[in-house]
């Protein structure tokens, strides 16, 4: 499989795309040298850090180098249909037909302008996305709550402390009474990352702001960043909840732990310990890094299921096959019985490949509503 990501490009661009072009011969070994160094990006974030997911270059770099993968996706697919069109057209009119240099010109401009757009719409401070929730058995004191998500942060080179503070500013912004961050806050150990994530300090509602991991917390001594939230003022929901009151009226808030935990050595999650002890007469909110499992969360009477981690698919079309990866949820909202689950596009997105093209970056404000009776 990793061949074929890697090699199927590399052949499509240098040899069906780039060498066909009427260029001198130095600047063909040249472009094709660029190509391969761009589609070695992750083994170069490897030595930059010890880590893929960490490219630890200056942010010039690394959307450079983003750019660079887009456009050699798009490259590919436009390419390879502009090849099946020809053929095609070939076999119909049973005549060999030549692509010609400006069609190859075409879709190579049209390429690098995705990628463009892609890799800008990604790095954006996302605005605020308000969504509105009727939630069965939310008692009056909650019925208008405003509860704000932050998911998918991965602050790192790419998104610095600048950024951070833009979103942190933008959340507080939105007044809301509870703040929740449902994982993946980094990429980067906590010595590389303590300045860039220091502004989420200053997040502040009135309930609290609460938070679980996602899986890029475990790549990156679980332990310590759990230590480093803590300081910055989180409340981490590891197989637990809290009960809001108001009045005399409640609200859960339970979390898990990540899918991916017993890989390293740590708990995974269990909701049924998430939610020991709770007041059974109250709804509850469940912050989930992956929605894979929100069927099973469902069943247990889960009210409303916060998740992230697919970054809703990032591009039209390949939020497809990320859907597959995750029981079909990928992006927004969906109803499960008597719950609902929204999942997040995310906040930021992994340095790794970002671009997003249709499925744009939030910060997500939730109006609970009381059902009508």
């Amino acid at each position: 499989m990793r061949l074929v990501v890697f090699g199927l490009p590399l052949l499509v661009v240098i040899l069906n795309w780039l060498w066909p072009l009427p260029l001198p011969l130095v600047l063909k070994f040249i472009a094709a040298a660029l190509v391969v160094v761009a589609m070695f990006y992750h083994y170069w974030s490897r030595l930059s850090s010890g880590s893929i997911f960490a490219p630890e270059f200056p942010r010039l770099v690394i959307i450079l180098f983003n750019w660079a993968l887009g456009a050699i996706l798009f490259l590919t697919l436009f390419q390879i249909g502009l090849d099946l069109g020809a053929v095609i057209i070939a076999l119909a009119t049973w005549q060999p037909l030549h692509i010609s240099v400006g069609a190859r010109e075409t879709i190579g401009g049209l390429a690098g302008m995705l990628a463009a757009i892609g890799v800008a719409n990604a790095l954006k401070v996302p605005p605020v996305r308000d969504v509105t929730v009727t939630i069965r058995g939310l008692l009056p004191a909650f019925d208008g709550y405003r509860l704000v998500q932050l998911s998918d942060m991965h602050i790192s080179r790419l998104f610095p402390a600048k950024w951070a503070s833009s979103v942190v500013e933008r959340t507080n912004a939105a007044a809301a009474d509870m703040i929740v961050v449902t994982g993946d806050f980094i990429d980067g150990s906590v010595a590389m990352r303590r300045a860039d994530v220091a502004p989420l300090e200053h997040l502040h509602a009135p309930d609290g702001v609460l938070a679980i991991p996602g899986n890029h917390e475990y790549y990156f001594d679980y332990k310590d960043w759990l230590s480093c939230l803590s300081e910055l003022g989180f409340q981490l929901l590891l197989n637990s909840h809290v009960v809001i009151t108001k009045k005399t009226d409640q609200l859960v808030v339970a979390g898990v732990t990540d899918r991916s935990a017993p890989r390293f050595g740590e708990v995974g999650p269990d909701l049924t310990a998430a939610l020991e002890g709770r007041p059974t007469s109250a709804p509850v909110v469940l912050l989930d890094h992956q929605p894979g499992d929100a069927r099973a969360a469902a069943a247990q009477g889960i009210a409303l299921q916060l998740s992230g981690h697919t970054h809703g698919g990032m591009i039209l079309g390949l939020d497809r096959l990320v859907a597959r990866g995750n029981n079909g949820f990928v992006s927004g909202r969906y109803a499960l019985g008597g719950m609902t689950l929204y999942v997040s596009n995310g906040t930021g997105l992994w340095p790794g490949f970002a671009l997003r093209i249709g499925r744009p970056s939030e910060i997500t404000l939730f109006h609970l509503r009381a059902e009508k009776v």
